[in-house]
């Protein structure tokens, strides 16, 4: 253990507070039935509950009534890409999906579950959560490595019936659209005209450039650690190989260098660096996000040499992309909705909500709200439910 540990917010931690605050984990079960004398024994447990069983049995669709299934959330990870630490394992990522489970309650009043996965195998993870079923009412995946999590989330959404979401893949990019909204605003720029680079092709590069794509956006360039992602690479995922047929229009090639030329918006989402000289190729009043954590692609006072609009994924700077901002709202929304599943739609109004509580007091350094923001999770979670009910929109 070392000691002191400093969070990116610049406060100083010691080991020992913080092994003191995960001691026995950070979840705990509490009853919301009286349970004080006979009679709260006899409706709570039983014979009481026999009751409830019978009419679940006799109609499945009462147990979301009647249990607590139709609210919970199963937070579940197979440990292989967490937080920046990698590939560690079930029992190492546990931590994390707890922290996940305690901010559904906080920001959306949802409780949720950790659920750890002593496997890599899609095959056997699919498995598992189908036989889960009836013990939860939607998954969050977190922490899956790319480029399995694609395949495990699309198997999942055909497998359940019940909303499932990556949210490191699309918690990201809604608020990176958010983000981009308002950054937009701020330079006098019309979104869908913005020539966009995206330095990532992983999890949340991927998605970033689909819901931007969603949103209207036409000039989207991805690159991966080998360079721009186009049609003539041989050396591309089946993800990476899709995600090249629909961007890069002017079908481009080389390095980030030859993507930024000229480029009004930079989104940083892999653990790589950006020279400052790249960033002088782009246009006037260039948009810059750099979302790597805990080291931004490139320093945040470095980036504002060179663009009007800097954003990074660290609380002790302006414009904190952060999915907490996203994902409680989200689940909350599609559960408020009785939806089966998250659709792009339900994502692009959720990026619109988290745009539009920041728009009030708009500026270079203010694109986002905080995500300790009390009006973010309703808002958000308002606009997901009537977007669950209306159906998809133009863009979805």
């Amino acid at each position: 253990m070392s000691d002191p540990v400093r969070d990116p917010a610049g406060i100083t931690l010691t080991s020992a507070e913080i092994f003191a605050a995960h001691r026995g984990g950070k979840l705990a079960i509490a009853p919301t039935a009286p349970l004080e004398d006979r009679r709260d024994l006899s409706i709570a447990y039983t014979p009481g509950v026999a009751e409830v069983s019978r009419a679940i049995h006799a109609d499945p669709r009462a147990a979301g009534a009647y249990t607590w299934a139709g609210r919970l959330v199963a937070v579940v990870s197979d440990g292989t890409a967490v937080l920046g630490l990698g590939d560690i394992g079930a029992a190492a990522s546990l931590p994390v999906m707890e922290g996940k489970a305690a901010l559904f309650k906080r920001f959306a009043d949802l409780d949720a579950i950790p659920l750890v996965v002593d496997t890599t195998d899609v095959d056997e993870i699919v498995e598992t959560l189908v036989r889960l079923r009836p013990s939860f009412g939607a998954v969050n995946l977190e922490d899956v490595s790319a480029p399995r999590c694609f395949e495990l989330e699309a198997r999942l959404v055909e497998a359940l019936d019940v909303p499932v979401m990556h949210d490191d893949q699309h918690g990201t990019a809604v608020v990176v659209l958010a983000a981009l909204t308002n950054a937009a605003a701020v330079v006098g720029r019309e979104l869908a005209g913005l020539t966009v680079v995206v330095s990532g092709a992983g999890a949340a590069g991927i998605a970033v450039a689909e819901i931007l794509l969603a949103a209207g956006i036409v000039d989207v360039t991805v690159l991966d650690s080998r360079g721009i992602l186009h049609t003539g690479r041989d050396d591309l995922t089946e993800a990476k190989a899709a995600c090249a047929a629909r961007t890069n229009p002017r079908g481009r090639t080389g390095t980030l260098a030859h993507a930024l030329d000229g480029a009004d918006v930079f989104v940083g989402v892999s653990s790589g660096t950006v020279p400052a000289e790249h960033l002088a190729l782009m246009s006037e009043d260039a948009i810059v996000f750099a979302l790597s954590n805990p080291d931004p692609e490139i320093h945040p006072d470095v980036a504002r040499a060179h663009a009007r609009v800097v954003a990074t994924g660290r609380s002790d700077f302006p414009n904190q992309i952060n999915n907490v901002l996203a994902f409680p709202g989200i689940f909350r929304g599609a559960l408020d909705a009785g939806a089966t599943r998250i659709t792009p739609a339900m994502k692009l109004a959720a990026s619109r909500a988290i745009a539009e509580l920041a728009s009030e007091r708009l500026a270079p350094n203010h694109i986002v709200p905080s995500p300790l923001d009390e009006r973010v999770a309703p808002a958000v979670a308002a606009a997901v439910a009537t977007a669950a009910v209306q159906g998809p929109v133009t863009g979805s």
